[in-house]
């Protein structure tokens, strides 16, 4: 397993990316004996966001997400979904749901019923919390956000010195959501904005954030140059996640892109809607790591693998 936390940055004025450790399995299972694969050190730390789309046709990432995720919430309606695609079945995998938070409109009774009522023999898990937060100025996402941002940071992280003294330092979990790009255009549009309303920081320093739809990842690229781990090394150690289909869209403004790693690599490239835009590109089979600089910000997504 990578080193490398996807929310941090190998070179000065590079961005470096690992989605991939987002999704892999890392063992142990959490329904396994042994520590929390969340707790591995050396992989991405992030919270789980569930929003309000039917999950049935991207279940397996679902589970990969929530069984490596730090902490999981649903968006309101979100719980629905998470109780229509388990628990209604007798299925105890997503049981562990630490919050639910909106303004409850579309809760469900019977997914708030569930897991309000869930008794946790193990005693390891705590009963999931309903947050009703009657704010008609913001979106439930924009809730879910808020919350992690208020109450939760990733572990202490360990960083020796020269004397070999252990110093500390924490800094805020990294936030994926899933369902957001399905249904509705102008809820998609929403989730995408969020992306830019939440990560204001040149630097991500408030934690990076992801959207997980049934076919693809999607993350914001700040200005600068950032390289993508899309495959590791050397081929065929661990299976791929990500399939060939990239896109580099400048839904904030007009930008200059560079690119390496694609099909169709570009170079000083001006994209804005109404102009030219990147899409359906494709990563290269022998590809490890896309490459973008970019002189504002975009989003890059990439179709997941087998989808």
């Amino acid at each position: 397993m990578s080193t490398q936390n996807t929310a941090e940055t190998a070179q000065p004025g590079i961005f470096e990316w690992h989605p991939a450790e987002l999704i892999r399995r890392r063992l142990p299972s959490r329904h396994e004996t042994g520590p929390d694969p969340a707790s591995d050190s050396n992989s991405a730390r992030f919270a789980l966001i569930v929003l309000n789309q039917p999950l049935h046709t991207h279940l397996g990432v679902v589970r990969q997400l929530w069984d490596n995720a730090h902490i999981r919430i649903a968006a309101d309606g979100g719980a629905n979904a998470l109780y229509e695609a388990a628990g209604q079945h007798g299925d105890s995998s997503f049981d562990d749901l630490a919050v639910i938070i909106g303004d409850l409109d579309s809760l469900s009774p019977a997914a708030q019923s569930y897991y309000e009522s869930r008794d946790d023999s193990t005693g390891q898990q705590q009963k999931t919390q309903v947050i009703r937060d009657p704010d008609q100025e913001s979106t439930d996402f924009g809730k879910a956000v808020q919350y992690i941002r208020r109450t939760t940071t990733s572990d202490t992280h360990q960083t020796a010195n020269a004397n070999a003294n252990a110093k500390t330092k924490t800094k805020p979990l990294d936030i994926v959501a899933v369902g957001g790009l399905g249904g509705r255009v102008d809820q998609g549009l929403s989730q995408l904005h969020h992306l830019y309303l939440f990560q204001t920081d040149p630097r991500y320093a408030d934690g990076r954030m992801y959207l997980f739809s049934g076919e693809s990842l999607t993350f914001l690229l700040k200005p600068g140059k950032h390289r993508i781990r899309v495959r590791d090394s050397p081929a065929g150690e661990r299976e791929d996640v990500f399939g060939k289909h990239v896109g580099i869209l400048p839904v904030g403004g007009p930008s200059s892109i560079s690119t390496a790693g694609l099909e169709w690599d570009v170079r000083d490239w001006e994209t804005a809607f109404g102009g030219r835009v990147s899409t359906s590109n494709h990563v290269l089979p022998e590809t490890e790591v896309v490459e973008v600089a970019t002189t504002r910000e975009v989003l890059f997504t990439i179709a997941l693998r087998g989808v």
